[in-house]
């Protein structure tokens, strides 16, 4: 464990209370229902615009269908056609920025969660003319990419609040659990709660794409040392299989996550998850649509040269039925 941090913890607990809990062709989540949410007022004036929207989802991870919705209702108000993609393979995310590109899109916005990999190809829409936004991952390399502004959280610092939670909370023992070996924002958060949480840190990587084998991993983890009391997962669905292995192992390890789903409000409701941190992915699809839009159409940046943080935040049975009444419009 490192005892030491670039921020204090009533730093990162600042950061944390700053931010309170309020209210196309397509792959990596579903459409969103009509309206989105019912976030959009009304449609621009301005000429229609194309946007292409590029993440690294994996299939059926639910939260980039809330990443999604933001995404869809910035676009119905602007007037924008979106297209919206995801892979979770660095190589095939290229391939769809590049084809982006290649179409003549107006915008760009982009997850850089394999930064290295994506770099060249954010630099080449650059000098095409077109503006690129980066999102959700690449909070330490958005800039040197090219990208105009960057919307998401400091997976760090995110990580540096959920591990001081855990040691307010008395925890001694704690297993993050990664589900993709070498994605930076994942490293980032499981190094964040190593640096502040007062005892034992663990790292388990699994293969997020094969669930069945995440559940055996984390069972055999804990079967194998009972002395672990926290499970801490960096997606909803991950926790809510976390939660399954902690009963498969006969442990009383308590889960706590990183993200949500509409499943994982309910296990905080019924008390199976501690808490999530929250990056508010809604908001993130909606800022990287609406600011590409501002840009555009009257020249405006977010940001000030700084990246827009969208988290973290926790959500816990203190504040989890008023966010589940977004949760149930697929906006949280």
């Amino acid at each position: 464990m490192r005892i030491h941090s670039r921020r204090s913890a009533a730093a990162v607990l600042a950061a944390v209370t700053a931010l309170t809990i309020a209210g196309c062709s397509s792959s990596g989540g579903r459409p969103a229902d009509d309206g989105g949410g019912g976030a959009a007022a009304g449609v621009a004036d301005t000429p229609r615009l194309e946007i292409a929207v590029v993440t690294h989802a994996a299939p059926g991870d639910t939260f980039w269908d809330i990443v999604r919705s933001g995404a869809e209702a910035a676009a119905a108000k602007d007037n924008v056609e979106l297209n919206y993609q995801g892979a979770p393979e660095a190589g095939d995310q290229v391939n769809l920025v590049q084809s982006a590109i290649d179409s003549g899109v107006d915008g760009i916005a982009v997850t850089l969660a394999k930064a290295d990999a994506l770099t060249p190809v954010v630099q080449r829409a650059r000098e095409a003319g077109i503006p690129v936004v980066a999102f959700n991952g690449g909070f330490e390399e958005w800039q040197s990419a090219g990208a105009v502004s960057y919307f998401g959280q400091d997976e760090e610092l995110a990580g540096e609040a959920a591990g001081t939670r855990l040691t307010e909370e008395g925890a001694q023992h704690e297993l993050c659990v990664i589900q993709e070996q070498g994605h930076v924002g994942l490293e980032a958060r499981c190094r964040g709660v190593d640096t502040t949480f007062g005892g034992t840190s663990e790292v388990l990587y699994v293969t997020g794409t094969d669930m069945p084998s995440v559940e055996q991993a984390i069972t055999s983890k804990l079967q194998q040392d009972p002395s672990i009391d926290r499970v801490v997962t960096l997606g909803a669905p991950f926790a809510l299989t976390a939660v399954q292995s902690v009963r498969a192992a006969g442990s009383s390890a308590k889960v706590a996550t990183f993200d949500t789903n509409k499943d994982l409000i309910g296990a905080i409701q019924s008390g199976d998850v501690e808490w999530a941190v929250d990056q508010q992915p809604y908001l993130q699809g909606y800022l990287a649509v609406d600011s590409l839009w501002l840009y555009a159409t009257n020249g405006n940046t977010i940001g000030g040269g700084q990246a827009t943080l969208t988290g973290p935040a926790f959500i816990d049975s203190t504040n989890v039925d008023r966010v589940a009444e977004f949760a149930a419009g697929g906006t949280r």
